[in-house]
C-alpha cells in the first residue's frame, strides 16, 4: 500500500462539533467523489485533546484530523494526483477547503509503515486480577 496522512487543522472561527459536522456532512463527500476508483481506503481521525499528566489541563493539539488516503500503489496516487490537479476539480475542493480547513497550517506525509508483533497481553490487562 501506499499512504498519504494530512494532519488538518480547522479555521480558527470553527468550533470542533461544527468542524467535525461539516467535513462529515459535506467535504467528505468531495474526497470519496474524486477519490473513488483510485484510493482504496478514506479515513479521518479526529484527536481529543488529552490531558496534560501535571496541569490536568488539555493539551492543545496541532492538528484536529488526521486524514489518511491509501492507495494500491505509488502509480495509482501519482493517477489520483493528476486528477486532482485538473483545474476544475482543484477550484472545487480549494473552495470548499477555505470553508474548513486552517490552509496553510496542513501538512501532508508519506507514511513508511512499520508494525512490531506484539505478545497476546496478560489476563489482568483485560479486565482480570494480577
Amino acid at each position: 500500500m501506499f499512504v498519504v496522512v494530512g494532519l488538518l487543522r480547522r479555521r480558527p472561527d470553527l468550533d470542533p462539533a461544527a468542524f467535525r459536522r461539516y467535513y462529515e456532512t459535506h467535504h467528505r463527500r468531495l474526497g470519496e467523489k474524486y477519490l473513488a476508483g483510485y484510493a482504496v481506503r478514506y479515513l479521518r481521525r479526529y484527536l481529543t485533546p488529552f490531558p496534560d499528566p501535571i496541569t490536568g489541563r488539555p493539551t492543545e493539539p496541532d492538528c484536529d484530523v488526521i486524514l489518511e488516503i491509501w492507495y494500491p500503489d505509488r502509480a495509482t496516487f501519482e493517477r489520483a494526483s493528476r486528477r486532482l490537479s485538473e483545474p476544475a476539480v482543484a477550484a472545487e475542493i480549494a473552495a470548499d477547503e477555505e470553508r474548513l480547513f486552517d490552509r496553510p497550517a496542513n501538512r501532508f506525509y508519506f507514511v513508511d509503515e512499520v508494525e512490531s508483533t506484539l505478545p497476546d497481553p496478560p489476563s489482568h490487562a483485560q479486565g482480570g486480577e494480577p
